[in-house]
């Protein structure tokens, strides 16, 4: 039937497009006018599903950290030394790379995160609350194992995210002199002095 709309792509379909644009051209441009031809939608049709860009960036995000957090998953459960797990959390925590399209788009939430809602707030304060469990109840159990030294998990966990969250920054925006190899093995070391 000519002119007949054609039914809306799944909602992860919208959300891996704009992953795999921002990933592509970069978050610039990513529009909603781009994002809807890319899937075959209105821009006004895709503001009626997300409400903002905001929003939508927003929503990409969760689904980027239910993709990691699941691979996260996997690696913390797997049978190894929990020193080795550890190794992987941070290896899955910092960037690929210069504009690694997860942490541009983490980095656009943030900064747009100044003048957000309660709800996007409460949303971002989840993702982030995730890392952190894990990674304390990774401790807890490195310590419990006799593998780490004791240290109080919940704030060792803080300080770590803290560090891998700034080294990370300088990775995902190019500063020259940090690249991805130098950072890591500068997390490797903190650990050996910290938990050996």
């Amino acid at each position: 039937m000519a002119g007949a709309r054609r039914n809306a792509p799944p909602r992860e379909d919208v959300l891996a497009a704009a992953m795999d644009m921002i990933a592509e051209r970069g978050l610039e441009k990513l529009t909603m006018a781009a994002l809807g031809r890319e899937v075959g939608m209105s821009s006004g049709h895709l503001l009626y599903y997300f409400r903002s860009k905001d929003e939508l960036l927003l929503q990409t995000l969760e689904w980027s950290e239910g993709r990691l957090g699941a691979e996260r998953g996997r690696l913390l459960t797997r049978a190894a030394p929990a020193r080795e797990r550890l190794d992987a959390y941070v290896d899955l925590y910092v960037p690929d790379g210069h504009r690694d399209p997860h942490w541009t788009l983490w980095l656009e939430v943030w900064n747009r995160s100044q003048n957000a809602d309660a709800d996007a707030r409460e949303r971002q304060v989840a993702i982030e609350g995730a890392w952190h469990r894990d990674l304390v109840a990774l401790l807890a159990e490195g310590m419990s194992h006799g593998a780490f030294r004791t240290v109080d998990a919940d704030r060792f966990a803080a300080r770590l995210r803290a560090l891998l969250d700034g080294f990370s920054i300088h990775v995902a925006i190019g500063l020259r002199g940090t690249d991805r190899g130098q950072i890591l093995s500068h997390v490797r070391e903190f650990l050996d002095e910290s938990l050996g």
